[in-house]
């Protein structure tokens, strides 16, 4: 089993890379996150952002798992599923996407008890997507939630209806005035559910482990990303589930013996989308331009996202941690024409000491910036790496050097061709 996962704080480009990679393998596999994930894939011209369904499902011979490690809005998934219907009336999902029995259910309730602690000044302000996620995987942990395998219990209608009712009431005794009604949010979530039963409902872990003795190839697809995981990230401010080569395992419940590469996607600079540590974000004009430049709006909010220089120390924990064996670098088409980039090379702290590995971000710490030489080069065209300026030759040279992996591949465009293999 080979992984891709986000080095960084998400919108790395996963989608993209894993669609190109996915024809070489059997099996697709989500291991965790929900529909706040937001995985944008290219066909024929047009884009398609997927939630929760894997991004190999444009691939007619790749099966695509959704995962233990995941949670699944019955809602979202429908709605989901009929618009990558209607934006490819090929694809037959129900034939190629089987889901694990032992995910979790995102209920309706969740997604209002999560607007009402975004908006309630008791809470801590996290910057969600306001889809439920946490408070699903919160009932997990408590014990209190529902499972996909549960809808086909004859009593599963009445044992999420209490949970619905209790939600709900709970919300309208805090003061939240909850639209839209309780009846409209329950029939529209049973009449998902009704829909989610069509689909290949059994245990994953089982039919990936019988995969892989019979040779075939998984692709495990991670969401978010490893400076967001709930262990590892920038803690509050993370998602609520393990984005780690690790969380792979235990999300589809595969030995990491049997963990080949680990692909770790990362851009030639930062973004971040929400609250939380950010010490080389760009906060002037600069910063506002390769947004624009960069097309940085969440491709599953729509929201800005904050812009900052590549922080290396951040960078070389998430390698570390994830024990990634090749980088893939994305946007550097997007610096492209600047003078000089930086690059963070360390933190220098308040006491005066030096940091150059960090996954707990100082605070007041001032990011020690690294001037390279820029490059400017038409990307558009570009077909084989003997055309890349040396200046960003020398900026890929650099990155090998400090993370000890080799950079594998270079995207050099939106396009869904416009990747470069370099090892």
């Amino acid at each position: 089993m080979d992984i891709v996962l986000g080095l960084q704080w998400g919108d790395e480009g996963k989608g993209k890379f894993i669609d190109l990679i996915s024809e070489k393998y059997d099996i697709t596999a989500r291991f965790n996150g929900g529909a706040n994930a937001g995985h944008s894939i290219e066909r024929n011209g047009r884009k398609i952002t997927l939630k929760m369904i894997p991004s190999g499902i444009f691939m007619k011979e790749v099966q695509n798992i959704i995962g233990t490690g995941t949670v699944i809005d019955p809602v979202s998934f429908k709605k989901e599923i009929l618009n990558l219907q209607i934006f490819d009336k090929t694809i037959q999902p129900e034939s190629n996407i089987i889901i694990s029995k032992k995910a979790h259910l995102v209920l309706p309730t969740h997604r209002l008890l999560d607007i009402f602690m975004e908006e309630n000044p008791a809470y801590t302000t996290i910057g969600t997507t306001k889809n439920g996620i946490a408070q699903a995987y919160s009932n997990k942990i408590l014990r209190q939630n529902l499972r996909v395998g549960d809808i086909f219990s004859p009593d599963f209608q009445s044992r999420a209806q209490h949970i619905l009712d209790r939600d709900y009431k709970m919300l309208k005794d805090e003061g939240m005035i909850v639209l839209p009604a309780l009846e409209e949010i329950s029939k529209e979530f049973f009449d998902a559910v009704g829909f989610l039963k069509n689909f290949n409902c059994t245990e994953t872990e089982i039919f990936l482990n019988a995969a892989l003795s019979e040779g075939k190839k998984i692709l495990a697809e991670g969401s978010q990303a490893a400076m967001l995981d709930i262990d590892h990230g920038t803690y509050p401010y993370v998602t609520s589930s393990s984005t780690t080569a690790s969380g792979a395992s235990s999300g589809l419940g595969i030995s990491p013996k049997k963990i080949g590469e680990i692909y770790g996607i990362a851009k030639a600079y930062c973004t971040r989308v929400g609250n939380g540590a950010f010490p080389t974000e760009l906060l002037d004009e600069f910063g506002d331009d390769l947004r624009m430049k960069g097309n940085e709006f969440g491709s599953n909010t729509g929201r800005p996202r904050r812009i900052g220089w590549l922080d290396l120390p951040a960078l070389k924990y998430a390698v570390m941690i994830n024990g990634v064996t090749q980088l893939v670098l994305t946007k550097a088409d997007v610096l492209s024409g600047l003078k000089s980039v930086g690059v963070c090379i360390h933190y220098e702290l308040e006491d005066g000491s030096i940091e150059s590995v960090a996954g707990i971000l100082p605070e007041n710490a001032k990011p020690i910036l690294k001037w390279m030489t820029g490059w400017t080069a038409d990307f558009s065209n570009m077909k084989n790496t003997s055309e890349l300026p040396q200046e960003l030759t020398d900026f890929l040279s650099f990155l090998e050097a400090e993370l000890e992996i080799p950079v594998g591949y270079l995207s050099i465009g939106p396009g869904r061709e416009q990747i470069l293999k370099l090892k």
